[in-house]
């Protein structure tokens, strides 16, 4: 018994180590601030190496994981109702003398409009490029489900975006 849990947490160190960008990246999608992304990701892994053991499909390592990492930011977010704090990143795009950088504004905007559990699947499904049955796994939800849920978010993307571009036209 005392093999398996070393050998679980071997496995669990190598493959935070291997996915520490994915897993950084998916913290900041939900709180845009690197400190807090940064502490998303350190308490996502002090709560996984507490429960590793409860962990009984290792292949399922994560989905596991990023279904920790997402919970964690949005009890985060629930914890810190506030307005977002510009971070340094942040405060360069905006500092004088540099060249103004517009790459998918708007499509963040409209992302961070949908509701999380729209915001989840589009995060999960195209920034963190992960398929569908995956998706249902980390969100422990139905397949069915989350396809539903993911037709229905591309859609208030669409019109979403639509809107903006309306706006802009005028």
């Amino acid at each position: 018994m005392r093999k398996t849990k070393f050998n679980y947490d071997n496995l669990f160190t190598e493959f935070v180590r291997e996915n520490k960008e994915n897993l950084y990246r998916l913290a900041y999608s939900y709180v845009k601030n690197s400190e807090d992304a940064l502490d998303i990701v350190q308490d996502s892994i002090h709560k996984a190496m507490r429960s590793i053991n409860s962990l009984q499909d290792f292949s399922m390592l994560k989905s596991w994981f990023y279904r920790i990492v997402v919970n964690t930011s949005l009890d985060f977010l629930r914890k810190h109702k506030r307005v977002s704090i510009v971070d340094a990143e942040m405060m360069e795009t905006f500092s004088p003398g540099k060249e103004d950088h517009y790459d998918n504004i708007d499509l963040e905007r409209a992302i961070d409009q949908l509701p999380p559990e729209y915001k989840s699947i589009i995060i999960l499904r195209y920034f963190e490029d992960l398929k569908i049955d995956e998706v249902a796994d980390v969100l422990n939800e139905n397949i069915n489900t989350i396809k539903t849920r993911l037709y229905k978010a591309l859609k208030l993307l669409r019109i979403e975006m639509q809107d903006d571009s309306i706006k802009g036209a005028k």
